[in-house]
């Protein structure tokens, strides 16, 4: 479905994650115990885990290695290659994370790495999902590259729901997957402690006054913002605003409106059903003609082949964007 128009009060962070879209593919308890250590290939998919039980250590590369302890969450937007061990050095099995999480969602029970026997020294519970959003490497760019949260127990309980419904071959399975993971992301994106966040949305959100003007762009794409108009409404001088909403953020103002007002297009033109005018009109451009150059431009392509390419099953609806 395409993303609803939105309403002038919004809320940019559930958009964001309403738009990717995320699809669970596979949760599995994992346990290690003695010495052990795991080498995951990047994945480029988003990953998450939460310790149930003991202790071990994370190091993704890039980041400084933590000590994951019961209780704690991590979430990998999009999941650069890391290293799962105890905390006695092993030599790593090196896993490709892509053929792992196909394997491990087809069998049954716990995987245990390290010693087979006797108690495990740690227990987790992760898994992978994938974003259907053609923008997601836009928006995840826009977020912590990793996340890592203690003392959240929701977090660890989402976790555990998401294993159970993933287990199951219920009614609505699916549907209801979807709203646990866009909860999960929810919960953990709103659960960072603002002195560890980095340049992106989630760092404009935590701040007053760039929060005003990122729920202006994205609830009301339709209006032709200017950077004088947002620093108004942020109540800031129109340089003092166009600093700090880069340097908060990570692009400029209008760099940024585009990029959603192109990722709102891109989702309604996937759907098929919206006419091009409407489309043009609802992300903030005065004419179908001006939208399709603008369009054209950012994504290389024009919006009727785009739409062809995403795949719709309205042939009717084809033939009017091919020509227009």
């Amino acid at each position: 479905m395409g993303l609803a128009k939105p309403a002038t009060t919004s809320d940019p962070l559930a958009q964001v994650i309403a738009l990717l879209r995320p699809r669970a593919i596979f949760s599995k308890g994992i346990s290690g115990a003695g010495r052990w250590a795991v080498r995951y290939t990047a994945f480029n998919q988003p990953g998450f885990c939460a310790v149930t039980e003991g202790s071990c250590r994370l190091a993704v590369d890039d980041e400084t290695p933590v000590a994951l302890e019961a209780g704690d969450f991590v979430l990998l937007p999009a999941t650069p290659a890391f290293t799962m061990s105890g905390f006695e050095p092993a030599p790593p099995i090196l896993v490709d994370s892509g053929q792992a999480s196909r394997r491990q969602g087809d069998q049954q029970g716990e995987v245990r790495y390290g010693r087979r026997d006797g108690p495990a020294d740690v227990r987790q519970f992760g898994g992978y999902f994938a974003f259907a959003s053609p923008d997601a490497a836009l928006l995840v760019s826009l977020l912590p590259r990793m996340i890592h949260i203690r003392g959240v127990p929701r977090l660890a309980e989402l976790v555990r729901m998401v294993g159970e419904e993933a287990a199951q071959e219920n009614a609505g399975r699916n549907l209801i997957l979807a709203r646990l993971v866009e909860i999960l992301l929810i919960e953990a994106l709103r659960s960072v402690p603002v002195d560890a966040l980095q340049p992106g949305l989630l760092r404009g959100l935590a701040d007053a006054r760039i929060a005003v003007a990122l729920r202006h762009m994205h609830g009301d794409t339709e209006r032709s913002w200017t950077v004088e108009g947002l620093a108004q409404a942020a109540g800031m001088s129109r340089s003092t605003f166009f600093d700090r909403f880069a340097r908060t953020v990570g692009l400029r103002p209008m760099e940024y409106l585009q990029s959603w007002r192109m990722a709102v297009a891109k989702d309604l033109l996937s759907a098929g059903r919206v006419p091009l005018d409407e489309v043009a009109q609802r992300v903030g451009y005065g004419s179908a003609s001006t939208f399709s150059t603008a369009f054209s431009r950012h994504v290389g392509m024009p919006p009727g082949r785009y739409m062809r390419r995403a795949g719709s099953s309205d042939p009717a609806t084809a033939e009017y964007f091919a020509s227009n």
